[in-house]
């Protein structure tokens, strides 16, 4: 609440308590010369109405929660992608273990090649052929240098690629390893952008009074109910009689289960979500897998129609994609609105509608 409107408040306060305590039987007060009649009568400012600074605090807790929800979105891309590449890491670490083991194994083929060839004279197989005075033997032995040879290039080649692909695999460990630096960082600085904003919003709604607090909950649902007709008299919903899939259906009747439940940004259940972490789950619930941020969502899944949605496909809110839904029909949508709240139903034109994609296209 603004200095400006705490000076209007305390101004009415001080007169109506003036008015008030005047007003009380058998109340005397000396006054030690009489007072001048007035020649006019005063004028008195009239006590404020605060709509106009309710509407504002409305518009200002919107734009506060809107760029939460904008960080959240970053926070969960983040951390999808540090998670895999976490997941990278480790299975390149398997593999560079079992390179090394391979390697070792190699290295101890190539050492009994060695000895063996030491305890033979040192000399070659080649040599040793030569000075064979057997024909069969000669031919024998021909035939096991040949084989020798290719053994011997055999493992040198398979020397030479396990130390490759032990080289990059290391590389690769090495890239993955920034990115997640990267990503972890990037992860910090949107939860800080989330508190920030919701830290913000919550001092601003506590500064409130219980009657404006009230004021405020009825201005935000007027103006959802106000977007939601306008959106109805389009007759949106007088071409809308596509049934959901099976699959979308189960989205529906999972996501639907979670009402009541609150909302936490990052959340992907089982006892409190997000926006997009309930539409995600609902779907993996489905049987479908699907992007988990409600940007993704709307950058990867196919667009339909709004004419042509069905129950079961995601409605994206917002020019920046930063809030998502499920819509259930009869022009209705479940959700996880913003902290502070709990996934509720509501009304599928109450917000800014992006478009509709379809998770089981």
């Amino acid at each position: 609440m603004g200095t400006g409107k705490r000076g209007l408040i305390a101004a009415a306060v001080m007169v109506v308590c003036a008015v008030t305590v005047l007003a009380v039987p058998g109340t005397a007060f000396a006054s030690p010369t009489p007072s001048p009649a007035p020649t006019t009568a005063p004028t008195l400012t009239p006590p404020p109405t605060h709509s106009k600074d309710l509407e504002a605090i409305r518009a200002k807790l919107d734009t506060l929660y809107h760029d939460a929800a904008v960080a959240t979105d970053a926070y969960n891309a983040a951390e999808e992608k540090a998670e895999q590449q976490s997941k990278e890491i480790v299975e390149l670490a398997k593999k560079i273990v079992e390179g090394r083991e391979k390697l070792d194994a190699l290295k101890d083929r190539a050492g009994r090649a060695a000895s063996s060839q030491y305890r033979s004279g040192g000399l070659p197989d080649e040599a040793q052929l030569l000075l064979s005075d057997d024909p069969s033997d000669f031919l024998d032995g021909a035939g096991r240098v040949i084989q020798g040879q290719r053994a011997t290039q055999g493992l040198l080649g398979e020397l030479t690629r396990t130390q490759q692909d032990l080289e990059q695999y290391a590389n690769d460990a090495s890239a993955q390893w920034q990115k997640l630096e990267v990503n972890r960082k990037a992860k910090a600085e949107a939860q800080k952008k989330i508190e920030k904003q919701i830290s913000a919003a919550e001092k601003l709604e506590s500064e409130l009074e219980k009657e404006e607090k009230e004021r405020l909950a009825q201005l935000q649902e007027q103006a959802a109910q106000q977007a939601q007709t306008a959106w109805l008299d389009t007759g949106i919903l007088d071409d809308l009689k596509s049934k959901g899939t099976a699959q979308g259906q189960k989205a529906v009747q999972y996501a639907t289960a979670q009402i009541g439940k609150p909302y936490e940004w990052g959340a992907e259940g089982p006892g409190s979500f997000d926006c997009s972490g309930l539409t995600s789950q609902a779907w993996a619930d489905g049987g479908v897998t699907i992007p988990r941020t409600s940007q993704e969502q709307w950058r990867q899944l196919t667009r339909v129609d709004v004419k042509d949605m069905r129950p079961g496909d995601l409605i994206i809110y917002f020019d920046d994609a930063s809030h998502v839904a499920l819509y259930v029909g009869d022009g209705t949508i479940v959700h996880a609105p913003r902290p502070g709240r709990t996934i509720t139903l509501a009304g599928a034109g109450s917000m800014p509608i992006l478009g509709v994609v379809r998770p089981d296209a």
